[in-house]
């Protein structure tokens, strides 16, 4: 038998003297056809599906944080993709997950991730290519990545096309480091300004947010990069909480929860989608085949991925309790119509392998997500080109046109709210100005940032344009009012194995009477926990355990000191031998602190005792000896600047984010008497907000001149804060949010059904403090001559809206154009209004332009009584203004 030619064969010519050897390379074994590029791509999903094992599909299956330091004995199967960490490790995927660090550069990970796709493509068994992910909500979020205004500030521009060039500047930070799927927008509807995530959305409206979707989205997926919208359908409940269960019906979810979802699969090809954490009228949102199959997969004909929140698809058995255990969550999960589970950790697969392992995992539906994901790669054209230029990389992230286009979209972004005597823009001619406040030196980006590159604080910003010597500042107030601490460990001791160390002695019960032999014993370092998902212990049950904690505390100096317990009630206090506290009862969340003298040095028996019954606990040991309460005399200085100044600039702001809802919106803290106290120097006072919701302002707004909200305005907000606060950029910024006065008004947004009745309080109105759409300029606009193409129309056919807006101010400006509709009689109840278009024009004094609006069958159709889409005849009231609530114009169209 002949032996077999080797897979390279080398053929040598001599020409002119000199050996040319050409490597002819060719296979006498012909490639799969999987890996045909020229094959349609259905075909080549078939066909490698089709030589899987169910391993194999197992890990096309299961995407997580992490690199090549797992072992690749560990990847030999492959895997969906990885969420490359800053720090080039995995030694804690679960914290990685969302360190958005400065460590690497682009070049850096870019390299990084084409050793990875090498790896896969060359030393696996099948050469599966994976797809590297990241989060890109404003701004890759990596070192070294442009940071761009967040996303609620990129609404409040009501441009589609500067938030598409923010999205194109992300797109190209992006791919060229070889990231190839964002887990981004959040497309979420924000009606209750009270929920922490606010800052991450588009706002209150399902039209705004579609058109912020469409254009943001399409960027990516027209470059080659899969987005991810999120969080499908609902994220927030009753209360404005997080994850909170959802019980809407499918009316509400047709007519405001879903069009931006719809929209951005439809129209911006977005390719994935994520699921929600809460549940869906009582089925997990993970687990959700209405959801997930029925709406999104056959009635909407989706055809890409559907991927899990980070750990929600083992969600079903911890949070929901509708799964027995990991396994039977994980089948109800890809049964359900998930295709992709994301987990913050490799060692978290047995949990669902388990599943896949026993045959509980109904095999068709693991194909079905196979096909889609393989159908992602093979689309993206990983198999052939999964390679980047890494000095692309370099080159483009924080590339310089991508920095002027964060200023300009900072500038843009910013909402003058208030303007009384036109105090605004401030001269910079011989102007001192104090600047007074914590954001003032600081840059906050805002919940899933990266770093930023050379921040620009609104202190430098400032500086540039009238410098130092015209700056006074104060440092101001901090956000948060602290009157207790958690005790550090420094200050508490026990004996273990005879030997004094820092911490507390625990003995844990199962039981909730500290009743017989401890079940766990340890020693805790700081009394402060949050067992608000999960026990203390693994041997203990989450809502019926007990603690005793003992040994020794003392105090940095001597003095007076409040000491006691802030949490879940259900305990008792003894200290030097006596029973300080008695709260041994279940009723809610408390704090109760008690005065002891302490002598510097001196310790202490201390004995803390706690039971829980109904789990969700939280529990902390505090005290007020380490806290230095200096507002008073930083209010001070802050009056000192400000009486030294032509104008006073106040800065304040809001804590919010993921886990981080809020239940009272004014500014926390002592930032309220800041402002009054600032505002009675008598100098012209402008407050500056920063933050991504709304802020209720009743105790202040009536004391100062201007407010301008700034939002989280990005790496280079500062200078676009400059160009707005001097008037270089007139601001023309519109809320996407309603702004309650109270938020006891909550949830307030603009376009409710009518009430039946009336929609005041005993002792408050249902009105708003700013409206949706609302925002100030430096100039003004009229508003005139609004004409339809055609007064009367079919229900199938589009009219054209004109109006003339006309600068009649000194100034250059920008208006945002607002066209709203209303049903006049319907068979089914329609909103008040509903925003169907925006447009935001440019103008110089004393110029006009006429605006054209188009109004199609889709924006004057409802769905009726049956849920059917229908334009039913009658007449439309059309309304242009300059907010929801400032209208300028309307005229009736009727529909025959």
């Amino acid at each position: 038998m002949k032996k077999k030619m080797s897979i390279k064969q080398v053929l040598t010519f001599v020409v002119l003297g000199g050996i040319i050897s050409i490597s002819l390379a060719f296979t006498t074994k012909k490639d799969p056809p999987y890996k045909n590029p020229k094959l349609p791509v259905e075909e080549r999903v078939q066909d490698l599906l089709g030589r899987m094992t169910l391993e194999e599909k197992f890990w096309q299956m299961f995407m997580i944080p992490g690199d090549l330091s797992i072992g690749k004995d560990k990847l030999k199967h492959g895997i969906f993709g990885f969420q490359i960490s800053s720090k080039g490790k995995n030694d804690n995927a679960a914290e990685q997950i969302m360190d958005y660090g400065t460590a690497g550069t682009a070049e850096t990970m870019a390299n990084e991730i084409n050793a990875l796709q090498k790896y896969f493509l060359e030393e696996t068994r099948l050469g599966i290519p994976i797809i590297p992910f990241n989060e890109a909500l404003h701004g890759l979020a990596r070192g070294g990545a442009t940071t761009f205004p967040q996303a609620i500030a990129l609404a409040s521009t009501w441009d589609t096309e500067l938030v598409g060039d923010v999205a194109g500047a992300i797109t190209k930070e992006t791919k060229t480091r070889g990231i190839r799927q964002i887990l981004s927008p959040v497309l979420n509807i924000a009606r209750d300004v009270r929920w922490g995530r606010v800052e991450e959305t588009y706002g209150e409206d399902p039209y705004l947010t579609t058109q912020m979707g469409v254009s943001f989205i399409s960027q990516f997926e027209n470059a080659g990069v899969i987005t991810t919208p999120k969080h499908f359908v609902a994220n927030v409940g009753a209360g404005g909480r997080d994850s909170y269960p959802i019980s809407f019906n499918e009316r509400l979810l047709e007519e405001i929860y879903f069009p931006a979802f719809k929209a951005v699969f439809k129209e911006a090809g977005a390719r994935s989608v994520m699921t929600a954490y809460n549940s869906l009228d009582g089925t997990p949102c993970t687990s959700n085949s209405w959801l997930l199959r029925d709406k999104l997969k056959d009635e909407w004909g989706f055809d890409g991925f559907v991927i899990s929140d980070a750990g929600a698809t083992g969600g079903a058995n911890v949070l929901h309790f509708t799964a027995a255990n990991y396994a039977e969550a994980t089948e109800d999960a890809v049964e359900g119509g998930l295709d992709v589970m994301f987990q913050t950790n490799y060692n978290h697969y047995p949990l669902f392998w388990e599943a896949y392992e026993k045959g509980m995992v109904d095999i068709d539906a693991i194909d079905e997500a196979v096909s889609r994901i393989l159908k992602a790669k093979f689309e993206l054209g990983l198999f052939e080109d999964p390679y980047v230029d890494a000095k692309e990389a370099d080159k483009w992230n924080g590339h310089k046109t991508h920095r002027e286009l964060a200023r300009k979209a900072a500038s843009k972004s910013m909402v003058l709210l208030k303007n009384k005597n036109n105090t605004l823009p401030v001269k910079k001619e011989s102007q001192k100005v104090a600047m007074i406040g914590q954001d003032v030196k600081n840059v906050r980006l805002g919940g899933y940032s990266g770093p930023g590159n050379d921040l620009v604080s609104m202190y430098k910003g400032v500086a540039s344009k009238i410098g130092e010597g015209n700056i006074n500042y104060a440092e101001g107030v901090s956000m948060k009012e602290e009157t207790h601490k958690v005790i550090a460990s420094k200050y508490l001791s026990t004996t273990k194995d005879g030997k004094v160390v820092e911490g507390l002695k625990g003995d844990y019960f199962d039981n909730i009477t500290l009743h017989g032999s401890p079940k766990v014993k340890r020693v805790d370092k700081r009394i402060s926990f949050g067992w608000t998902l999960f026990s203390p212990h693994e041997d203990l049950p989450y809502d019926w355990y007990s603690v005793r904690w003992t040994g020794k505390v003392k105090a940095p100096k001597t003095g007076v000191y409040n000491i006691g317990i802030e949490g879940n009630d259900g305990y008792r206090m003894y200290l030097d031998g006596k029973l300080l506290i008695d709260n041994w009862q279940k009723q809610s969340y408390n704090t109760i602190l008690k005065e002891f003298s302490f002598v510097e040095g001196k310790e202490y028996d201390v004995k803390v005792e706690f039971y829980e019954s109904a789990g969700n606990a939280k529990f902390k040991l505090v005290w007020d000896a380490e806290i230095n309460d200096a507002w008073e005399q930083q209010i001070k200085d802050a009056v000192s600047a400000a009486e030294k100044s032509d104008v006073a600039v106040v800065f304040a702001g809001i804590h919010e984010g993921e886990f981080r809802d809020r239940a009272l919106l004014a500014l926390p803290g002592h930032q309220e008497e800041l402002i009054k106290s600032v505002a009675a120097t008598g100098k012209p006072t402008v407050v500056v907000l920063v933050g991504g919701s709304a802020i209720t302002m009743a105790n202040w707004i009536n004391d100062v001149d201007s407010i301008i909200m700034a939002w989280y305005s990005g790496e280079n907000g500062g200078n676009g804060f400059a160009d707005v606060l001097f008037g270089d950029e007139n601001p023309a910024g519109r809320l996407p949010i309603t702004f309650p006065v109270d938020e006891a008004q909550c949830p307030l947004y603009y376009n409710n059904k009518p009430t039946g009745r009336g929609d005041n309080y005993h002792n408050l109105t249902g009105q708003p403090l700013f409206p949706f759409g609302y925002g100030l300029s430096y100039t003004s606009f009229d508003y005139s001559n609004i004409t339809f193409s055609k007064n009367n129309i079919a229900p199938n056919e589009a009219i054209e809206v004109n109006c003339n807006i006309t600068n009649s101010g000194t100034l250059v400006g920008e208006e945002v154009v607002q066209l709203y509709i209303r049903d006049e009689l319907s068979s089914v109840a329609q909103p008040i209004k509903s925003l169907k278009g925006f447009q935001r024009i440019a103008l110089k004094a004393g110029e006009s332009k006429t605006v054209t609006f188009t109004l199609d069958a889709d924006a004057l159709s409802m769905l009726d009584i049956d849920l059917k889409r229908v334009v039913e005849p009658g007449d439309f009231r059309i309304m242009i203004g300059a907010s929801s609530k400032d209208i300028r114009l309307r005229k009736i169209l009727t529909v025959k």
